[in-house]
Order: C-alpha cells, then structure tokens, then sequence
C-alpha cells in the first residue's frame, strides 16, 4: 500500500488474544504502509504500539466506561477520517457490521478480521439474516483458523482469507528468562497448572475449578489463575466455600506471563468459544502439556484432534477432573503429543502470516 491510507477500526481496546494481535499487526504494518491511523476510545492502552502510527480519539472521557457510546463516538470518528481522505482501506478488528456499513455507504474498501465464529452468537435467524447480509459488503474477510474458515463457508455462504494469529517464538521465549518473584508454583511435588485468560463467562474458568475441587483429596496441585474480568468475585467465592485457597491463586493481569507460563507442568484451557486462541500456541512454544475444552473453533486444529494434546466436552468439568487424574497414568504418551505440538508451530510463522496482511491489502489498492 503506497498510496492509500490505512484506518484501523478498534473501538474498545482490551487486554485479551485479539489485541495481541491488533499490536503485532499494526507495528508490522507500519514498517510497509507510510500512513496508518488507528481509531479507538482507549488511547491510553495502546502503550506497546509503534509510535510513527496516528492514533484517533478524543480527551473526553464521559463515554469511556460505556461500551456503546465508545462504539457511536468511534463510528463518528470513522465517518470523520474517511470524508477528510476517501483514498482510504478500512481494516476492521472490532465491530465489523458497523464498520462495513459505514465504509459500503462511504465507497471505500474494508477487511474484516474475525475474532471468533458469529455462529457462536448468531442464534436468532433474523440476526444471522442480517449479518449475511452486511458481511457481504465487505472487500476482504479474514479468519484465523480452518475451522472457522469452514463455518464461514458452510453457515454463512461466505468466502473468507484464512491468516493465523503470527506467533513470534524468540520473543517469547525471551520472555519467559525473566525471574519471577511470586513463588506459589515453586512447591516440587504438586502438579503445576495455569490459566492464563479473562476472567469471564465465555473463558469459563469456573470449569476448572470444579474439576481441581473433585481432584483435591487425591493429588497435591497447585493452580494458577492469570487474568482479570468480571467473574473475578464468583470465582474467589468458590475458591473460599470450597476450600482452595491453599490450591488456588488468582493474579492479575500480567504484561509479560511468560515466566509463570515456564514454571508451570500443565496448562489448561476451558472455553466455551474462541477464534484461534495465542495462549495455546505460546504454551507449545515453551513446551507445556495442553488440556483443552474441545470448544470451536481453534483448539481442536491446534492440538490435532488430541494428537497433540489433550480435548475434552466443554463445560463437562467431570471429563475434565478424569483427564487430570489419568496424567500420571500417561507419562509416556504425554510427552510424545508435546513433542508433535513443537513441530507443528510452523504455519503459524510470524513472518509468513503477517505478509499474508500485506498482501490482501496491497491488492486492494491495485483493484
């Protein structure tokens, strides 16, 4: 893209995969397109963000702690960038029905990046009718695993570009060298597990803690529980009813997570939905076992159907509490699906994915 500016639409900046994401993108994209904006409500997260790039929000801060007045105002500011210079390419990270609709009436072209597959929400026929039908008006749809690729095609008829989430292993294995004060995981003898994740309905944690509290009374662990969210209070409520507390330990959210990651035996993932979930790919590349709920879409692709891991029913926190007991039981067996999992890290090379970005914009401007 040398001629046309680059608007990157993400109204309400996060801490979870996606904005993961969104930095590693961006800062790659600024290196190959000269002008790129990027418009959002939360300015003040965008701290690892590549500073040759324009951010685009307001020093007001009235609408900040609503999510659909910070969607109105960044739709205002879109409408805004895009009449000052039609000579625009839109890609969407968030809100992508409204970023479309916006960009179809103004006549510039969008991609819309799916985070998760719609048909994890899209329930009412009416609504998947409508979504269809917006979707279509997009110039590019990108998704970031087979799987939902196939959902797209199968449930919505629509074609879409499949870019996995680019996993840079130096970085993160750099990372994880840092020492680490906390010394909750430092006990030898007990099972060693972490959840790295909001802490939300959708992460469903709760799951897990279910399964540890059947566990208890038959293996010494020890679990970890990094993220911060809404569900924080239910979660430590049933921490303390259940008598966890020596077990269990909720810590925030951690710019750098590597280092427990690497203290840790076992992680363990119990979603209800995803897209392509980065902290799965960040355990692989620090050589950690993998229990994994068998939620769409992403996890299934990433272990290989259990060849590289280990699935069970989502929400079934009995299955779950099953597949932990029978690890000692499977030493063997365990380390042979960490080793396929190391070497299957290949497609979702750093490089390789991000020019994958480039190129579908590139073509935008030739067409």
């Amino acid at each position: 893209m040398k001629q046309k500016k680059l608007i990157i639409f993400f109204p309400s900046i996060g801490n979870g995969g996606v904005e993961k994401n969104f930095y590693i993108i961006s800062n790659f994209l600024i290196r190959k397109v000269k002008n790129i904006s990027i418009i959002t409500s939360n300015p003040q997260k965008i701290n690892f963000l590549n500073k040759k790039i324009n951010v685009v929000s307001s020093k007001f801060s009235f609408y900040k702690k609503n999510r659909t007045l910070q969607l109105l105002f960044c739709i205002f500011l879109l409408i805004s960038e895009i009449i000052k210079n039609k000579n625009v390419v839109v890609l969407s990270f968030q809100s992508n029905s409204y970023a479309t609709i916006i960009c179809y009436l103004l006549g510039v072209k969008i991609v819309s990046r799916a985070n998760s597959s719609p048909k994890n929400f899209l329930k009412n026929g009416f609504k998947k009718f409508l979504y269809v039908s917006i979707m279509r008006l997009s110039s590019e749809i990108i998704v970031n695993s087979r799987e939902m690729k196939l959902d797209f095609k199968k449930d919505f008829n629509l074609q879409s570009n499949l870019i996995y989430n680019p996993l840079n292993k130096q970085e993160i294995t750099k990372k994880a060298q840092k020492k680490i004060k906390n010394g909750f995981l430092k006990k030898i003898k007990h099972l060693k597990i972490i959840n790295i994740g909001r802490l939300d309905l959708g992460k469903d944690q709760l799951t897990l803690l279910k399964a540890l509290n059947l566990i208890k009374n038959k293996i010494k662990f020890q679990l970890i529980l990094v993220g911060r969210g809404p569900e924080k209070r239910n979660l430590q409520n049933f921490i303390k009813n259940n008598k966890l507390n020596k077990n269990v330990k909720i810590v925030d959210y951690q710019k750098n997570p590597y280092p427990i990651l690497k203290s840790s035996d076992l992680f363990i993932l119990t979603s209800r939905y995803e897209g392509l979930p980065n902290v799965l790919l960040e355990a692989i590349t620090l050589k950690k076992l993998i229990i994994s709920s068998d939620c769409s879409t992403g996890p299934k692709e990433i272990l290989q159907n259990g060849k590289a891991g280990i699935l069970f029913k989502t929400g079934d926190y009995y299955e779950l509490y099953k597949k932990i007991l029978s690890l000692k039981q499977n030493k063997e067996e365990n380390k042979k699906k960490i080793l396929i999992a190391t070497k299957s890290l290949k497609k979702y090379d750093f490089n390789l994915n991000l020019n994958k970005y480039l190129k579908i914009l590139d073509n935008l401007e030739k067409n």
